[in-house]
């Protein structure tokens, strides 16, 4: 891959607020044109990542380009050619759909101003809502409103910062499905998500907690890399599966255990420590059949390998 495929290339990034640290040596690639999912518990150091790559934060060490550009000492060049969209919607409620699009197009100064809204409304599916106020519109149209002050300025990377969080499954999948256009067209996004379903559809992931990358790689890559054995037992009362996971949380070797509806999921670091733990049960007649380990599975275990999520 060539210097030129590489949207953002930093090397040990770290950020501190006081005594806290809250990027530690983080090292993060993105190649052009792909999806990168950023995951990790609240409070692990995304957001504050996402906002030195962009240029409103600026790196207490580490160096590196985002868009060709220094992030240290080119923050201006940088924030004209990304669009940001951050957790909260940052738009005026009282003002139009139009009527925001045209006052962030004047904040980029934007050369044939008009012409880009209305042809940014049509592209986004808002045209028949352009005098609707910001402030009456739903999650899944506010996030669309978003995208769009955010496509306005033609950057060349999107940077999300849990762009979906609240917005309902069928939004959620037309937000993806616009995404993925944007990804064939050759923008480049890195995304923060707490969702597995979205995280399953990023070309690559990064998963951070307490400032630090833990695992990086395609979704099967992180699957295989983890190298967990995964068993489902169902089959038996709820309360047995309460006794039954509280059991197996005590045991060696296992890293998780999750419940699934009527069913648990077990994971545990090799086989032999799977069938260990579980043995006492089988010989029970407790149902229980070997499942492929899921990116769910893998990130509980990442979580409370690293001790869950900060205060």
């Amino acid at each position: 891959m060539s210097a030129d495929d590489i949207v953002i290339d930093v090397r040990g990034l770290s950020k501190r607020f006081g005594g806290k640290l809250a990027v530690d040596n983080l090292d993060l690639q993105v190649a052009r044109g792909r999806i990168h999912g950023f995951l990790g518990p609240n409070g692990s150091g995304k957001t504050t990542t996402i906002r030195m790559l962009c240029g409103l934060l600026t790196p207490d060490a580490g160096s590196g380009s985002c868009l060709g550009f220094d992030i240290g000492r080119q923050a201006p060049s940088i924030k004209r050619q990304v669009g940001y969209m951050t957790q909260r919607f940052g738009l005026y409620d009282d003002l139009s759909i139009a009527e925001n699009l045209d006052f962030i197009g004047r904040m980029y100064a934007i050369a044939g101003r008009r012409a880009r809204v209305e042809a940014t409304l049509v592209e986004l599916g808002l045209a028949s809502r352009r005098a609707q106020l910001a402030g009456s519109l739903s999650g899944g149209w506010k996030q669309r409103l978003a995208l769009a002050a955010c496509l306005l300025h033609r950057p060349r990377l999107l940077l999300l910062d849990e762009p979906t969080a609240g917005v309902d499954p069928k939004a959620r999948r037309q937000f993806w499905d616009q995404l993925h256009a944007l990804a064939g067209q050759g923008m480049t996004v890195l995304v923060s998500t707490h969702y597995m379903d979205e995280a399953q559809r990023c070309h690559g992931l990064a998963y951070i907690a307490n400032g630090k990358l833990l695992a990086q790689g395609s979704p099967a890559q992180l699957v295989a890399q983890a190298a967990l054995s995964t068993c489902e037992i169902s089959g038996a009362p709820q309360a047995d599966l309460l006794r039954i996971g509280a059991a197996l949380r005590q045991c060696p070797g296992i890293r998780t255990v999750a419940t699934f509806g009527a069913a648990l999921h077990v994971s545990a670091a090799s086989a032999a420590r799977l069938d260990a733990a579980l043995a006492p049960y089988r010989q029970q007649g407790v149902p229980i059949a070997t499942v492929a380990t899921t990116l769910e599975d893998v990130f509980i275990a990442l979580m409370d390998g690293d001790g869950g999520e900060r205060p």
